[in-house]
């Protein structure tokens, strides 16, 4: 037994007692621990105790309450903070609960703060959630507070009892997105700082900011808030919303405005002087001074984008991101497409490419890997471990950075890596690298800089490499291959071969598309049943090539994009000689849902189809509601992935042109869908209108609603359910096999589970 064990044990002998999860202090010396009553023993009181696990002096500090939660200590362990609720009335509907402090050489934990506190504002009280926190020295205490919600109405029997839900057009979200969040609205609370010297409650957060920066991990004396009330109603037809910026007093709660109407990113630095902001309208970076009050541009200087210049959906474009911030406020690090810049916050010194303009020259993205995520800030000097990406070859590789010296890069590798993890007192360091053909493998290194050099070899020795299996599979090949598409543009792709591939062989084809893809030229992709998108590895086994094409869109014609595409891509293949031109195959998901069912209503090139959840009719879909958030899906198509780019009323006409279900007379191609009676994202009665209407027009169509499923497969049986259908579908279609009696014949209600239709 451990020597904290007896001291427990001796302290906690009865048998009526049993210990609950316990708390540590950062520093580990110190063990908060509950105790609750195993039996009904009304002499048995639950008990909070303290143990120094220097000394191992365990002291009570609290007893006698119904409940405790949200326990924290500061860092030396000297101070606790918790709540707890002592309501003597089980029987009471609402439990207030209060917030309660200890500090080493009092009795006990003392009452701070309820709702009748001073500075407590009006109809609020301690939250139950308290997300408490002490200050970097421990000199600040940070709660949450809540406003009181009124208990249900049990004054009505069951039987009458009214649920209804109410609609109101001046509510901050719909009625399906506030019942989504209801549980995490119920636990939200508002920051407030309990103030010792004058024994009150200073209310900083508020239900009208949508995020809070405390600043120098809580004893900096400025904060900030995003606030967006009065502006939520149009995130039903943006997909965001409109924020003011504020600058508050730390101490006693002031704010002051420093800018409205604000869309994008905000980025604190770590004393509180800055608040940089990247503004998405102007697709630019400035600094707000708290010192000052005054705010000016930065990274002017910069003759290249810092926002994403491949964003092709009707909205701003989002920046690329910042790396974090130099000590002492002196600089902010900020990413562009490929480089990395030291920016001087007060918009005076020149911008310093720190990795040399050579991931630009060599068209390579560096990104930090965060291998210490408590650090808040870098020093001169202090070595950084960059990501590599080759955009033309689609490699990846690992780099050292001192701060302040010369970037020297090194080579990247014909594999992707990920989960890159240090030692926190080590340099030694974890990862996993992956392709097509292997599974990801686990790595250890020593990455001293002095360790890396540009060997064509990965560093490090490999503790696990999985899936020996595969060698007795056939298993296949990923290459990147190149077009150009019907506008003009140079397009990628990748294809993906058998094993065996034998180029004067003709091939069946199927291709698979979701946006763009080429940067998962080295993914590993794993031959279990799939909840929607096409089981690349499985098809290739059987002697499929998978086509997967990048696809680029222009505002108001997504369908044209699709087509210029995929069907560019998909010609550019069969030139090559190894793909038989009668045997083409389309599977997609969702958004390539929707693109499969636009583009048979376009070509009769393909044998087969094979749709997702797909939108069949944009004007119906506009209005209706992705049930997995409950927001609207106005946004889609006015701002995002739908790209119209504009309303139902504007351009009806776009909303038409871009909806298959328009065009269903001209579908010469045989299509199944996937429709799902409890997809969360896309309604399913947009299935059943490409169903029925296809039907209609005497089309060969089937549909597959798995019931109370979701928008992707979630339950292993039905994933491996239409995996098999899916490759009885193709087979049929474009290797000449028999059908499978789903296909042919179809499953009456009065058969649905009795017979599944498999057998042939």
């Amino acid at each position: 037994m451990s020597d904290l064990e007896t001291v427990i044990q001796e302290f906690n002998p009865s048998s009526f007692l049993e210990i609950n999860p316990s708390y540590f202090n950062k520093k580990g010396n110190t063990l908060v621990y509950e105790t609750s009553k195993k039996t009904g023993d009304s002499l048995v009181k639950p008990l909070v105790v303290k143990i120094d696990l220097v000394t191992n002096i365990a002291k009570t500090i609290f007893q006698n309450f119904n409940d405790a939660k949200g326990y924290q200590l500061n860092e030396s362990g000297s101070q606790l903070a918790f709540v707890a609720e002592r309501d003597s009335s089980t029987k009471s509907l609402v439990k207030f609960y209060k917030l309660y402090y200890f500090k080493d050489g009092a009795d006990s934990a003392k009452l701070l703060a309820d709702k009748t506190s001073a500075g407590m504002p009006t109809g609020f009280s301690v939250s139950d959630n308290p997300n408490i926190l002490f200050s970097k020295k421990g000199k600040e205490l940070f709660f949450g507070t809540a406003p009181i919600i009124p208990a249900k109405d049990t004054s009505l029997p069951e039987f009458e009892r009214v649920s209804v839900d109410v609609w109101h057009y001046n509510d901050d979200y719909l009625q399906p997105m506030q019942l989504k969040n209801l549980e995490s609205d119920l636990k939200k609370s508002h920051i407030a700082r309990f103030d010792f010297e004058k024994n009150k409650i200073v209310q900083l957060g508020s239900p009208d900011y949508r995020a809070f920066y405390l600043t120098k991990e809580g004893d900096g004396s400025v904060a900030y808030a995003v606030a967006d009330k009065g502006k939520r109603v149009a995130l039903q037809w943006q997909g965001f919303m409109e924020s003011d910026l504020y600058l508050l007093n730390a101490q006693n709660g002031q704010k002051s405005l420093i800018q409205s109407d604000f869309k994008g990113n905000v980025f604190p630095s770590y004393t509180g002087k800055y608040l940089v902001s990247y503004d998405d309208k102007k697709r630019k970076y400035s600094a707000y001074n708290a010192d000052t009050k005054q705010t000016v541009g930065i990274a002017k200087d910069i003759k290249f984008p810092l926002f994403d210049v491949e964003n092709d959906m009707p909205d701003d474009p989002n920046a690329y991101g910042i790396l974090g911030w130099l000590e002492n406020d002196e600089a902010i690090f900020i990413y562009d497409e490929f480089d990395i810049w030291q920016v001087d916050p007060l918009g005076i010194k020149s911008s310093i490419c720190i990795t040399g303009g050579l991931g630009r020259k060599n068209k390579i993205t560096y990104r930090n890997i965060v291998l210490d995520k408590e650090i808040k800030f870098y020093i001169k000097g202090q070595q950084l471990l960059f990501s590599s990406y080759n955009n033309i070859d689609k490699t990846t590789g690992l780099v050292w950075h001192s701060l302040g010296n010369v970037f020297v890069p090194s080579v990247t590798y014909t594999a992707r890596i990920t989960a890159s993890i240090k030692a926190k007192e080590s340099n030694v360091f974890s990862y996993a690298t992956e392709n097509y053909q292997h599974a990801a493998d686990i790595r250890v290194a020593d990455i001293s800089p002095n360790n890396f050099t540009d060997s064509k070899i990965l560093p490090g020795t490999i503790l696990f490499e999985p899936n020996p299996q595969q060698h007795d599979y056939n298993w296949g090949t990923a290459e990147l291959f190149k077009w150009k598409a019907y506008t003009g543009k140079d397009a990628e792709g990748i294809i993906y071969k058998p094993e065996d591939f034998d180029a004067k062989k003709k091939y069946p084809m199927i291709v698979y598309f979701y946006e763009r893809n080429n940067n998962t030229l080295y993914n590993y992709n794993a031959p279990s049943p799939t909840p929607s998108r096409l089981n690349i590895p499985f098809f290739v086994s059987r002697g499929y090539v998978v086509f997967v094409p990048d696809i680029w869109y222009k505002t108001g014609f997504p369908g044209q994009g699709a087509y210029d595409y995929i069907v560019s891509g998909t010609r550019a293949v069969v030139k090559q000689g190894y793909v038989d031109s009668t045997k083409l195959g389309l599977q997609g998901q969702s958004w390539g849902g929707y693109q499969i069912v636009y583009l048979i209503t376009k070509t009769n090139l393909y044998a087969a189809a094979w749709a997702g959840a797909p939108v069949a009719n944009m004007t119906s879909a506009y209005g209706g509601i992705r049930w997995g958030s409950g927001m609207n899906r106005q946004f889609q198509y006015e701002k995002t992935q739908s790209r119209i780019g504009a309303t139902l009323w504007e351009k009806p006409n776009l909303y038409l042109q871009n909806s298959a279900l328009f065009s269903l007379p001209k579908v010469t191609t045989p299509l199944v869908i996937m429709a799902n009676d409890a997809d969360d994202a896309v309604p399913w009665y947009q299935g059943i209108e490409m169903f029925t209407g296809m039907r209609r027009l005497g089309k060969k169509v089937w549909m597959l609603n798995y019931n109370n499923e979701a928008h992707n497969l979630v339950e292993r049986r039905n994933r491996k359910d239409i995996q098999i259908r899916e490759q009885q579908f193709f087979d049929y279609l474009l290797k000449g096999e028999k059908p499978a009696k789903w296909i042919s014949e179809g499953v009456p209600a009065i058969l649905k589970g009795r017979e599944w239709g498999l057998e042939k």
